[in-house]
């Protein structure tokens, strides 16, 4: 299978969503899953693969880059913690998807599910952060609770077909006190782990016989691009800028998540 005119626009979405992504430690999915979902045919199971696919190679490309720079921007001994329960969240997550898609005839019911659980996690992020300088937080030290908590964002983050995403981030900035930009370090690390066990799970177990090869390829390389072009900008831009990229970002996704769960509900009807 080859390419279509209208790869063209899924090439530029995962581009623009891996570029943001890196900025912000979001992962790129968070965007690129709601948007494939609005503008594209293609069925829910195919895009959660896709996005999470760009997402991965996004990841592995910031986080390698990283470590070889030795920015000093990741704390290994608290972030490798966060990362293996993201690794089996990674597994549950898949499960929840395939549980929560067995119960409905209709794909779509499953994407709208997906869509209404994303559309309040966003906003729940947005509250937070608004308010966040007003909000005391937490410096959990514990490798144990670092399990924990990585394991519900793997979770979280595997069953929505985002990688990543703003929750990612406020957990971080309450529960480590991480500013925006350690935070985002930090995030990209967890998701590599979630999303390289949530793929590898998919090839092993679901049928990818819809996935074009050519697209998949596409995608992965603008999410490499999306992240050496989202490193370059995150270490030129300063926290507050971060800050306000992140704000918008999760009022862009809010109302695409709003338009997918109408888009759905006509399918349905």
């Amino acid at each position: 299978m080859g390419l279509s005119p209208a790869d063209g626009l899924v090439a530029l979405v995962s581009l623009v969503a891996s570029t943001v992504g890196a900025v912000c430690g979001v992962g790129g999915g968070i965007l690129i899953k709601p948007v494939l979902d609005a503008v594209s045919s293609i069925d829910v199971a195919t895009v959660n693969f896709l996005s999470g696919a760009t997402v991965l190679s996004m990841t592995a490309y910031s986080v390698a880059r990283s470590i070889r720079a030795g920015s000093g921007s990741m704390d290994l001994s608290r972030d490798t913690p966060l990362a293996v329960g993201a690794a089996f969240g990674g597994l549950a997550g898949k499960q929840l998807f395939s549980a929560v898609s067995g119960l409905f005839g209709n794909p779509d019911r499953a994407g709208a599910v997906q869509a209404a659980v994303l559309c309040a996690v966003t906003a729940g992020a947005l509250a937070y952060t608004l308010a966040k300088d007003r909000v005391a937080t937490r410096h959990v030290e514990s490798r144990g609770a670092c399990v924990v908590i990585g394991l519900a964002l793997g979770t979280c983050s595997s069953f929505l077909g985002i990688g990543g995403g703003p929750i990612n981030l406020v957990v971080l900035f309450y529960f480590f006190s991480m500013d925006t930009k350690r935070a985002a370090a930090s995030s990209l690390y967890i998701i590599l782990f979630s999303q390289a066990v949530s793929t590898a799970a998919s090839l092993l177990t679901q049928d990818l016989s819809a996935v074009n090869p050519a697209v998949l390829a596409l995608m992965a390389a603008c999410g490499i691009a999306g992240g050496a072009l989202g490193r370059r900008l995150n270490a030129r831009v300063d926290a507050r800028f971060v800050d306000r990229l992140f704000v918008a970002l999760m009022v862009v996704i809010i109302f695409i998540n709003v338009y997918n769960l109408a888009a759905f509900g006509a399918v349905r009807g």
